[in-house]
């Protein structure tokens, strides 16, 4: 599956199935099919691994029957003709026996985005953030009656009859921007990061705000620069708990920094000489290969002076 950043991509191989996740017959007969597989979500939302491959350790039909009859599960979708669905496991299940029975080791999703093929890495990203708002999303914010799940597990419905007020899943849009000024970066770290990382910036847009103006706002309120043009450069699911981190490439209007709202540490102008320089030495480290903030710098690398970053980040 080809696709510029981790955890994106996921619909070229998935169909989720939208528009029959209301059909409970259908689904019901999914989670029975022969091929159906069961993507297992702790309490803490990690997930299993295979202990001799690198891949996730799927239940099928029959062992989910065996082992969690009586639990709830979702539908993601289907793949390679085969339904997938999510079962998040409850408080009090025996975790550590568990591994064993399954002959696998849990894994967080950090760790999964980096050691998994691109198409379970999303699955795993999916399932997190969907697992994450049904455990938060248990009463009804108009009358606080409780929740049930509909939809396959894609919507709440209030269990009030004189309310029934549906709840959707939400996702919390922040941007993140590489901001270039005549041949130099703007980046910045915070206090409780690795010694000599730097980052790209980003932040949460608020209501009312445009992405383009989030960008704007957020590098005047952290670094003091002024930003004229941004423009999109690529988007990324960010379970963690549940963001979708959107970047964006932006020119500033000057070099003056300031940092007003003191969220970062320090923030400076990079070259590529520079950025090379220190990653030869030591000095410089790169936001984790995970992150838009790596993709957008190697971006910028790559289109403004023809550096890979990474053959030289190893």
């Amino acid at each position: 599956m080809a696709c510029t950043n981790i955890f994106a991509g996921l619909s070229l191989v998935l169909d989720r199935m939208s528009e029959r996740r209301d059909q409970d017959a259908w689904v019901a007969e999914q989670g029975d099919h022969a091929g159906a597989r069961y993507l297992l979500l702790d309490p803490s939302g990690e997930s299993y691994l295979l202990r001799e491959a690198e891949g996730l350790r799927w239940l099928s039909a029959a062992e989910r029957r065996e082992l969690f009859a009586d639990a709830e599960v979702s539908l993601l979708g289907i793949a390679d003709e085969r339904p997938h669905f999510l079962l998040a496991l409850g408080e009090g299940e025996p975790l550590d026996t568990l591994e064993d029975r399954l002959h696998a080791r849990r894994i967080g999703l950090r760790e999964a985005g980096m050691r998994l093929a691109a198409d379970e890495a999303g699955l795993f990203a999916y399932a997190k953030g969907l697992a994450h708002w049904q455990r938060e999303t248990r009463y009804c914010s108009g009358c606080g009656a409780p929740l049930r799940r509909v939809s396959a597990g894609h919507r709440m419905q209030c269990t009030n009859g004189a309310c029934g007020r549906l709840h959707f899943p939400r996702t919390d849009a922040a941007v993140i921007a590489i901001i270039e000024h005549e041949g130099a970066c703007l980046l910045g770290r915070q206090a409780s990061w690795p010694q000599g990382r730097w980052s790209t910036l980003a932040g949460f847009v608020e209501p009312g705000e445009s992405l383009e103006d989030a960008v704007r706002r957020e590098v005047a309120e952290e670094a003091g620069v002024r930003v004229g043009d941004v423009h999109y450069h690529s988007s990324q699911p960010w379970p963690l708990p549940a963001s979708l981190m959107v970047g964006f490439t932006g020119t500033a209007l000057g070099r003056a920094i300031d940092l007003r709202d003191g969220e970062l540490a320090d923030a400076r102008w990079f070259t590529p000489e520079q950025i090379v320089a220190g990653l030869a030495d030591g000095s410089f480290a790169t936001p984790t290969r995970l992150s838009v903030s790596y993709q957008l710098l190697a971006h910028w690398l790559r289109e403004r002076a023809g550096i890979e970053l990474d053959a030289l980040a190893g």
